[in-house]
C-alpha cells in the first residue's frame, strides 16, 4: 500500500475514521503488552518503527549488524520476507535466491555482505539463525509483536516524516496509540537524510521525557554518483518522496517522481512507460537498491532493459555517535560469545 496523504495532517478523512482508529488503537495496545511468546537462545535487537510505511529500518539493520561485528558479534537479520513467496525458514542466498523468493529486504540485506534470515514465522527464523552460528538477533521490525522476547528495542523514526499526524490507522500512521509504543521503547533512532524537516520533534520530546536515549543517524549517498543532469526518480516503498529528497541532499536534480507502492511487484508495462518517460525527456532513470532487487532478475525484456538503464543510488547508514550505540548495545546484551 501507500500511505494516504491525509496521514500527514488532520484533516476531515482523518476525523472521520477516528472511532474505527480507536477501536484499531485498543486491540493493538493489548496485543503489544501481551507476554512474549518465546525467548530465542541469543539475545534480540528490534529495529522497528512507529509508523506503517518507510522509515529506515532496513539501512539500520544492517549499519547495526555491521557495528555489532566490529564488537564481536556473530549477527543474522531476521525478516519476514514480505513479497517474498518461500514459506519455509531460509538462510537467504544472495546469489541464487530472488526478491520473488525471500522478499525484497532480505535480499538485499544479504547481498549488502550481512547473513539474513526469511521467515514467517518469528520463532522458527530464531532458531534457524542459531542454528547458522548467530550469536545476536537483529529483529527487521516487529517492535508491536509479542512473538520474540526483545534485550534492546530501538524505533527508527524519519526526521521529516515523524508520525505524521499522531493518529493510530486508519485515520493515521501509527501502528498502536504512541503512549504504548513509547513504553515499550528503549531507544529512538532519527534518521536524517540531509533535508531539513521538524516532523520528529514532538516525539523527540516525549522520548526525552521519559528518560530514554535519542541517537541521530543520516543517509548518507555514494560519492561517485554524480550525474551530469537532472534525473527521473522512481520508487516503490513506503514513502518514495524519500528517494528525491536524498537526492536533492545530495545536490542531484529530480526532474520527475515516479511512485509506486512499498515492495511494489514492477510490470513489463511498468517498465515500457518508464523507459519511454526518460527516453522523452533524455534524462537518466535513478532507483533504489531496495527497488533494483525486484528488477535485476527479470527475464522478460522490458524489465531486464529497465534494469540495464537504470542507475542505483546507493546509500548507507551512519550513526552520528557510534559510541553511544556502542555503550547502549552494552547496557543491554551480554558479551559476544567468543
Amino acid at each position: 500500500m501507500r500511505a494516504p496523504r491525509f496521514w500527514a495532517h488532520d484533516g476531515l478523512s482523518s476525523r472521520l475514521l477516528t472511532p474505527i482508529a480507536s477501536l484499531y488503537g485498543r486491540i493493538a495496545a493489548g496485543r503489544m503488552r501481551q507476554a512474549p511468546r518465546y525467548r530465542a537462545e541469543v539475545p534480540v535487537i528490534v529495529v522497528g518503527n512507529y509508523v506503517a510505511g518507510g522509515a529506515g529500518k532496513t539501512p539500520t539493520a544492517i549499519a547495526l549488524a555491521r557495528l555489532a561485528i566490529s564488537l564481536g558479534y556473530s549477527p543474522v537479520v531476521l525478516l519476514r520476507g514480505y513479497g517474498g513467496e518461500r514459506r519455509a525458514p531460509s538462510l537467504v542466498d544472495p546469489q541464487a535466491d530472488r526478491a520473488d523468493d525471500v522478499g525484497d529486504e532480505a535480499l538485499m540485506i544479504a547481498r549488502s555482505g550481512v547473513p539474513a534470515v526469511s521467515a514467517r514465522n518469528r520463532r522458527a527464523g530464531a532458531d534457524l539463525a542459531v542454528a547458522c552460528g548467530a550469536d545476536l538477533i537483529i529483529l527487521d521490525d516487529g517492535l508491536q509483536s509479542p512473538a520474540l522476547a526483545k534485550d534492546l528495542r530501538i524505533a527508527v523514526v524519519d526526521a521529516v516524516y515523524g508520525i505524521g499526524n499522531g493518529k493510530v490507522m486508519p485515520a493515521g500512521p501509527l501502528r498502536a496509540p504512541l503512549a504504548v509504543q513509547i513504553e515499550a521503547t528503549d531507544a529512538l533512532l532519527v534518521v536524517s537524510n540531509g533535508a531539513p524537516g521538524h516532523g520528529a520533534d514532538r516525539l523527540e520530546q516525549a522520548i526525552a521525557g521519559s528518560g530514554k536515549p535519542v541517537i541521530r543517524a543520516d543517509i548518507v549517498a555514494d560519492d561517485t554518483f554524480r550525474p551530469d543532469r537532472p534525473v527521473i526518480a522512481f520508487a516503490g516503498i513506503g514513502r518514495p518522496e524519500k528517494l528525491a529528497e536524498s537526492l536533492t541532499a545530495a545536490g542531484i536534480e529530480v526532474a520527475d517522481l515516479v511512485g509506486f507502492p512499498d515492495h511494489y511487484r514492477y510490470r513489463d508495462e511498468d517498465a515500457r512507460q518508464l523507459l519511454a518517460r526518460a527516453q522523452a525527456a533524455g534524462l537518466p532513470l535513478v532507483t533504489t537498491a531496495k527497488d533494483m532487487v525486484r528488477i535485476a532478475d527479470a527475464i522478460s525484456a522490458p524489465l531486464a532493459d529497465l534494469a540495464t538503464a537504470a542507475q542505483v543510488f546507493e546509500v548507507r547508514l551512519t550513526f552520528g555517535a557510534p559510541e553511544a550505540v556502542k555503550a547502549l548495545i552494552a547496557a543491554h546484551l551480554p558479551p559476544p560469545r567468543r
